[in-house]
C-alpha cells in the first residue's frame, strides 16, 4: 500500500472511516473492487442504521457507534475528509502500521493510465466560484470536463465513470489536502491563507502546510496570489517537477510571469512570447460577474491555471462571460428605492466579509450568527470608513458589536436580540431605515448560520423574500 498504483483489491481489508457523502461511494467502489469493507462510524442514529441497511445487503460490514477502534487484520484506512487527524482510530493505525488515505487519495490511485490530469484549487475563500469559472473556461476552450472534488460532484464518480474528461477542474478542502499524500497535478492554485478550521488542524502553521499539499509534485505551474506572500512563500516551499514555474495573479499592473489588470482589462504575461516585453488581453473586467475584486481575482486564477494547461485566450473571455456564480455569492437582489440589497450569506468567515464588504460603500451591514472561534477588530477597523450602519443578529452578535465600539463608535448599530423566523424580515427594514438613496444593504454576516437557519443557502433566501417584501 505504498505510494504506488494498487491494481489488485481482491480480499485487502480496508477499513472505511464515516458514513457521510464520501464513505459511502467509497466502500461501495471498494465493495466492488473485491476488497474486504468494514464501516465504522461514530453515530448510531435513524439515518446512520439506514444508510448501514443499505450497505450490509450489498456484503460490507458495518459498525455503528464505534469509530475509534481499529478492526481486525486493517491493511488501509479510507477516511471521510472531515474526521480529525488526532481521532483515537488513526493513532492505533499509525501504531500498527496503517496507511490513512482520504477519498481524494483514493480517486487518485484508482485513476487509469490514461487518465485526465487535474488543475486543482483551493484556498480559505473563492475555491468553488474559482473552479466553476475554470470548468467554464475549459469549456469554452472544446475540452471535455468537470468541475469535481469538494464541490459535491465525487471524484470517484468522475475518475470511475463511464465519461471521458481532457482535464478535471478540481476543488479541494484543507481537510481533503491532509488525507492526500501522493496526489500530483498538472497545475494549482491557493488563492489566499486566513486563519479557518484551526479547531481541525490544530494551528495556522498545520491548517498552511496542508493547503500547500496542493502544490506538490506540480507539472507546469503552481499559481499563487501576489497579494497574500504567505501563498507565494507554499510555492517556495514545494517539492515540484523540473521546469514548473511560479506565476502570480494580482489586481494590479502584472510583472512577466504575472497576470493582472491594465485599464480595466485581464492580461497575461506568463503565457506568452517573450513576457519581458508582451502581454496577452485575456478578458474585460466587464466579462466578471460580479467585477467585485476579489471575484476578480478569482477569474484570474481561473484564467492561469487554464493557460497553464495551453487554452486559447478567446476561451478565458467566453469562458467568464458565459459563468453565473452560485446563489447567496454577492447575488443583487434587488434596488429599493434606490438602495442596492445584495446577499452574500456565503461570507461565513471574516476573510469572506472583508472581502465583500470591500466592493461597496456607502454600506449598511447585516451581520453575525456563530462565530465559530473568530475575532472580529481587524474586519471592522478595516471596513470602519465605509459603514453607514450596522444591523446585528445571532448568537455572538456581541463579538462584533464590541469590535465596532472599538473601531468604528460613531456608526449607529441596531443590535436584534430575537432568533425567530421573522427576525430576518426585522433585520432588513432596520437596514432600510438606516439606508440612504446610493447606498448597498450587504448581508455579510461573516458568521456560520446554524444558529438561526439550517445553512447559509436558507439564510440568503430569508434576506432575499424580506427584500421582495420591502419592495412590494
Amino acid at each position: 500500500m505504498g505510494s504506488g498504483q494498487v491494481t489488485d483489491w481482491q480480499g485487502k481489508n480496508v477499513t472505511v472511516a464515516g458514513l457521510g457523502v464520501s464513505g459511502i461511494p467509497a466502500a461501495k467502489v471498494l465493495h466492488g473492487l473485491g476488497a474486504e469493507v468494514t464501516v465504522v462510524n461514530d453515530g448510531d442514529d435513524e439515518r446512520a442504521r439506514a444508510q448501514a441497511a443499505e450497505l450490509e445487503a450489498l456484503g460490507i460490514t458495518v459498525r455503528l457507534g464505534d469509530g475509534a477502534t481499529l478492526p481486525e487484520g486493517t491493511e488501509l484506512i479510507v477516511t471521510a475528509p472531515g474526521w480529525k487527524p488526532d481521532k483515537p482510530l488513526f493513532a492505533a493505525a499509525h501504531e500498527a502500521g496503517v496507511p490513512v488515505w482520504g477519498d481524494v487519495e483514493l480517486a487518485w490511485r484508482l485513476r487509469g493510465p490514461d487518465a485526465a490530469p487535474w488543475l486543482c484549487v483551493t484556498g480559505t475563500n473563492g475555491k468553488t466560484t474559482t473552479t466553476q469559472m475554470l470548468a467554464s473556461i475549459l469549456k469554452a476552450a472544446g475540452l471535455r470536463t468537470a468541475a469535481v472534488g469538494n464541490i459535491g460532484v465525487s471524484l470517484l464518480d468522475a475518475v470511475l465513470g463511464e465519461e471521458r474528461y481532457d482535464v478535471l477542474a478540481v476543488e479541494l478542502s484543507s481537510y481533503q489536502l491532509h488525507w492526500a499524500p501522493s496526489l500530483r497535478a498538472h497545475s494549482a492554485t491557493v488563492l489566499n491563507l486566513a486563519p479557518d478550521h484551526l479547531d481541525w488542524h490544530g494551528s495556522m502553521e498545520a491548517y498552511a502546510h496542508d493547503k500547500g499539499r496542493v502544490y506538490e509534485g506540480n507539472r507546469v505551474a503552481c499559481v499563487y496570489n501576489v497579494a497574500d506572500k504567505a501563498t507565494e512563500d507554499l510555492v517556495r516551499e514545494a517539492d515540484v517537477e523540473e521546469g514548473c514555474r511560479a506565476v502570480g495573479f494580482t489586481l494590479g499592473t502584472p510583472g512577466p510571469s504575472q497576470l493582472g489588470v491594465v485599464e480595466g482589462i485581464l492580461v497575461d504575461r506568463a503565457f506568452v512570447e517573450n513576457r519581458q516585453k508582451n502581454a496577452q488581453e485575456l478578458a474585460e473586467v466587464s466579462d466578471v460577474r460580479p467585477p467585485a475584486p476579489h471575484n476578480i481575482a478569482n477569474a484570474l486564477a481561473a484564467a492561469a491555471l487554464a493557460r497553464a494547461f495551453g487554452v486559447p485566450a478567446r476561451a478565458v473571455r467566453d469562458g467568464l462571460r458565459a459563468f453565473t456564480p452560485d446563489a447567496h455569492r454577492i447575488a443583487h437582489v434587488a434596488d429599493v428605492d434606490g438602495v442596492a440589497y445584495v446577499d452574500d450569506s456565503k461570507a461565513t468567515n471574516t476573510h469572506a466579509a472583508q472581502a465583500s464588504l470591500a466592493a461597496y460603500e456607502p454600506i449598511v451591514w447585516i451581520a453575525g450568527g456563530l462565530a465559530k472561534g473568530a475575532t472580529f477588530d481587524e474586519l471592522v477597523a478595516e471596513s470602519a470608513g465605509r459603514l453607514r450602519g450596522v444591523v446585528l443578529i445571532g448568537a455572538d452578535r456581541a463579538l462584533i458589536r464590541d469590535a465596532l465600539a472599538r473601531h468604528a463608535p460613531e456608526v449607529p448599530v441596531v443590535d436584534l436580540d430575537r432568533t425567530d423566523t421573522g427576525a430576518m424580515l426585522q433585520a432588513v427594514q432596520e437596514a432600510r431605515r438606516l439606508a440612504r438613496p446610493g447606498d448597498t444593504v450587504l448581508l455579510a454576516p461573516a458568521c456560520a448560520s446554524m444558529d438561526m437557519f439550517a445553512n447559509y443557502n436558507q439564510r440568503g433566501d430569508a434576506f432575499a423574500e424580506a427584500v421582495r417584501e420591502l419592495g412590494a
